[in-house]
């Protein structure tokens, strides 16, 4: 089994990730923890190439759990080897409450989001970053799900096996459910 776990941001596709890879014991791959390397340098603008090639040798294995919605090259690899597809659209009011709570809890904290990388999220990121998950949350919430749709209807993903979740609740079977 290869699951790609896919939302918009604050979803909870890590959370849901990381709890998969372990009862299924298989190797959980955080994107974001590939991406994001010291002082918030990320390899998908910076060196794209050595991102791929970190994401495909990750992925280089018979089994695993993947979290993130990285598009072109690296969306390209995740999707070309996954089996199945969890998406996480919840309502935009779901979403908005966890990604302001878990953006809440990291700066108070202060725990470092990627071991090795020193990356820790402040409460001034939330004014002065225009990107601060928070407003990325919120911006980008309706084409995510325009994006996953448009997938789901495109008959070359026929073959993947796709659960749509809508509400946090209808996590709790999702070993049974796949």
């Amino acid at each position: 089994m290869r699951i790609a776990v896919v939302g918009t941001s604050g979803s909870g596709k890590s959370t849901l990730a990381k709890r998969l890879a372990t009862s299924l014991n298989i190797p959980n791959v955080e994107l974001d923890a590939i991406n994001w390397q010291a002082g918030w340098r990320d390899l998908n603008t910076h060196d794209p190439e050595e991102f791929r090639r970190r994401v495909s040798a990750a992925l280089d294995v018979d089994a695993w759990v993947s979290d993130g919605n990285y598009s072109g090259a690296v969306g390209t690899i995740v999707l070309s080897r996954a089996t199945h597809i969890i998406w996480l659209d919840y309502d935009r009011s779901v979403v908005m409450r966890r990604v302001v709570w878990r953006s809440f809890y990291r700066a108070a904290s202060g725990k470092e989001l990627w071991p090795g990388t020193g990356n820790r999220e402040t409460f001034v990121q939330w004014f002065k970053d225009p990107d601060h998950p928070i407003r990325w949350a919120w911006r980008t919430h309706e084409h995510r799900r325009k994006q996953y749709e448009a997938l789901i209807a495109d008959p070359r993903s026929a073959w993947l096996k796709i659960v749509r979740l809508r509400h946090p609740r209808e996590a709790n079977d999702i070993l049974t459910r796949l």
